[in-house]
């Protein structure tokens, strides 16, 4: 079966400005890198739909949603947090990156393909259930696995959180709900200075060391990630998949490489294949060097494909 591939124009349109790191650029740079290496062509690519307000409020409070939708601008620039904007185009953005992942769960549910990508933009894994942070509006991995559970009744989701950031916003929201299982890799001390010593038999969080190399991570993705995961049985894996912990990201601080996405992304389609009937779905989060951007996801992509 073919991967399916979604993205939606308008996540190009949200623009926090000319020098944000976070820029539309970043879209480009993967769907480049697809076109460059001839995989684009073999993916069942998709437009993504708008996320519906049942569908954010099962992860967002109605008050944080209805803010977010009556601060949007008619013009100019509206600051959510200190690093996170809404142009006039940021709303519907933002409803297309999370909606990206629902029709990624919903396709996979109806078998229509064994995993997805979804180059989306603004990332998520920041927003919290009652707010916008680094970059993030709403919490798209989130959403998506909160509409796997409700949805389709499922028992047991995983997400795998290889960003350079701890994915705090997914960690506020499913902290208390055993029927998730968060596994995060992340630079501490680092932005958002949390994760270090808050997670439980389902938050698994493994801080690293600034300047930690591919053989670090692989160390914490094996003797941390892997048994917790073999033990939760998931019946549906999600991947936030941050590709600024690659040593040529100035931003992160890490020393990843391209093959060690590829090892890591090897490694959760086995334990998919094992426990989730092969269903993965992947949605973009951090990276930031455009061209190992580009490289990181389109390996990535390569590796879920079997292309």
């Amino acid at each position: 079966m073919q991967t399916i591939y979604l993205t939606h124009p308008l996540c190009l349109k949200h623009d926090m400005g000319e020098d944000h790191p976070e820029c539309p650029a970043r879209i480009h740079a993967i769907e480049d890198q697809l076109i460059a290496s001839g995989l684009l062509q073999f993916l069942d690519q998709q437009e993504a739909p708008q996320a519906t307000r049942e569908q954010l409020l099962r992860v967002h409070s109605s008050t944080y949603v209805e803010s977010v939708f009556a601060r949007s601008p008619q013009t100019g620039l509206v600051q959510l947090d200190g690093d996170t904007a809404m142009n006039p185009y940021s709303l519907n953005a933002a409803l297309h990156a999370a909606g990206a992942a629902v029709k990624a769960v919903d396709m996979l549910m109806a078998g229509q393909a064994e995993n997805a990508f979804c180059n989306i933009r603004p990332p998520g894994h920041h927003a919290g259930r009652e707010s916008a942070a680094g970059f993030c509006i709403f919490n798209n991995i989130a959403v998506a696995a909160a509409h796997a559970l409700n949805q389709y009744g499922l028992h047991r989701v995983a997400i795998a959180d290889f960003d350079v950031h701890h994915g705090n916003g997914t960690e506020n929201i499913f902290h208390d709900d055993p029927r998730v299982m968060l596994c995060s890799t992340f630079r501490h001390p680092y932005y958002p200075y949390c994760g270090a010593d808050s997670g439980n038999e389902h938050i698994i969080n493994v801080p690293l060391a600034a300047g930690a190399s591919g053989e670090d991570f692989r160390a914490a993705v094996t003797r941390q990630w892997l048994p917790a995961l073999e033990r939760f049985q998931p019946q549906m894996l999600f991947i936030s998949a941050g590709f600024d912990a690659h040593r040529e990201d100035d931003m992160g601080g890490l020393a990843l490489r391209e093959a060690d996405y590829v090892w890591v992304t090897d490694e959760l389609k086995a334990i998919a294949a094992r426990h989730a009937e092969r269903r993965i779905v992947s949605v973009l989060e951090g990276g930031y060097a455009l061209h190992a951007l580009g490289r990181s996801a389109a390996a990535h992509i390569k590796v879920l494909s079997g292309l």
